[in-house]
């Protein structure tokens, strides 16, 4: 076959490819819908009633702002890792924000020891504070993991665990919104505990979609 005529036939059978959307975009648009979700949950639920005097305490504020941060930078890094072109770097993007979160929370227990006695380490449960997170935080993983599903043979592993992320971390500043915990070792264990739930599941069940082979035409 001469060289012009396998060109030839090779265009012919030449598919339009779609663009991707940018990066940033994909972040944007997950985070548009994370933000509805969870203002959806949180307006059925209503605004806890000491929310304003609780936003009177610095570490409350910190720590609420640090999640935040927390699930936009995982979100936005999840992105810039599933194309081949961008730095593996962006990976430490959340890293400072989650150090924040840690250290607001930690702040918020000595605040808390010194405001309420050995009475601020007492434990008790709240399962409502996993159930949200995992229950709302699961279909938030699942959706940006179908955005970012042409991730599969470049850097799964680490596109799975900041989904996780940043879907824990939103669900946690949503749920502060309008679940009562006044202890901060409170809100360390139980949002710390789901959000980790939460990262593991997203790792785990996002494995069969990212690692899937690729379809051949």
């Amino acid at each position: 076959m001469r060289t012009e005529d396998l060109i030839g036939d090779l265009a012919t059978e030449l598919r339009p490819v779609r663009r991707l959307p940018s990066p940033a975009a994909q972040a944007a648009l997950w985070l548009g819908l994370a933000v509805v979700v969870i203002a959806i949950a949180v307006a059925l639920h209503g605004l806890r009633h000491d929310l304003a005097a609780r936003m009177l305490l610095p570490h409350e504020v910190a720590q609420w702002l640090a999640s935040v941060a927390t699930g936009v930078a995982a979100a936005f890094a999840a992105a810039m890792l599933a194309r081949p072109d961008r730095n593996w770097r962006w990976a430490l993007l959340p890293l400072p924000p989650l150090l924040a979160w840690g250290l607001s929370l930690g702040w918020g227990c000595l605040a808390d020891l010194a405001r309420m006695g050995p009475e601020a380490l007492t434990l008790g449960t709240s399962w409502g504070c996993l159930r949200f997170i995992i229950l709302l935080g699961a279909p938030l993983t699942a959706l940006q993991l179908w955005l970012l599903r042409h991730a599969g043979p470049l850097r799964p592993m680490p596109v799975l665990l900041l989904g996780g992320l940043a879907s824990a971390a939103l669900c946690s500043a949503g749920l502060s919104l309008f679940h009562h915990l006044d202890a901060a070792v409170m809100v360390l264990l139980w949002h710390g505990g789901a959000t980790a739930v939460l990262v593991l599941l997203g790792w785990l069940l996002g494995r069969p979609l990212l690692l899937r082979a690729p379809r051949l035409p």
